[in-house]
């Protein structure tokens, strides 16, 4: 440290106190060795130019037209819920399904409805009024006891695995699925067919297991 500051300070004292240092400093060498002009192509034109070579031969097109081919059948075909299996045993359990609030809810007033850190059950508020039915949608026979008991204004058929948009196609009525198995996740839901139903201000969560062993 002692030594940097030394030769700092002398070169300071150098160039303050004698302009011809300023100067040497300060003076053009020349070209010091052979040099060479950048030769490598901007980066972006490179891009632009192939980007306009796929537009020309197709390639662009055929790319767009496959991920959306691949973004259709994604849709039309989602993928099974993971760890879902079918009920070999039937079991029940109730379902509280109150929530504690992390904000304020205010009226368009802006009066106070529930606090934050307040505990509300949001059937003591509205009723549930369709049963929800969790069901394989690759197995028929699931299909054909959930359709024939439940009509479309009784429940939503939630599918856990196959294809509701061929489904749609085959029994005429609307089908859902449970995307990323966030609802049988929320439930506990290990195996379907799985019907939840309200029970007064908690939920029936019950796993059934079809007549005969048809599932």
């Amino acid at each position: 440290m002692i030594r940097r500051a030394l030769l700092l300070g002398g070169l300071l004292a150098a160039t303050s106190v004698y302009p011809f240092a300023r100067e040497a400093l300060a003076r053009d060498h020349g070209v010091m060795g052979q040099t060479w002009g950048i030769a490598e192509p901007d980066l972006l034109t490179t891009i632009d130019a192939k980007l306009k070579a796929m537009q020309a031969n197709g390639s662009v097109d055929r790319m767009q037209a496959a991920l959306a081919a691949k973004a259709e059948d994604r849709v039309r075909n989602p993928l099974p819920v993971a760890g879902i299996g079918a009920v070999r045993e039937a079991r029940s359990w109730t379902f509280d399904p109150s929530i504690v609030l992390e904000r304020d809810i205010r009226d368009q007033k802006g009066r106070l409805i529930a606090q934050a850190g307040q505990k509300v059950n949001p059937l003591s508020f509205v009723s549930m009024k369709t049963d929800l039915v969790f069901i394989d949608g690759r197995d028929d026979a699931q299909v054909e006891w959930a359709t024939k008991r439940w009509s479309a204004t009784t429940a939503k058929i939630i599918f856990v695995a196959g294809s509701p948009f061929d489904r749609m196609g085959e029994k005429k009525r609307r089908f859902f699925f449970d995307q990323q198995g966030k609802l049988t996740g929320h439930f506990g839901i290990e195996h379907v067919p799985a019907i939840v139903t309200p029970a007064g201000e908690a939920l029936k969560v019950s796993e059934i297991e079809l007549p005969g062993g048809a599932s």
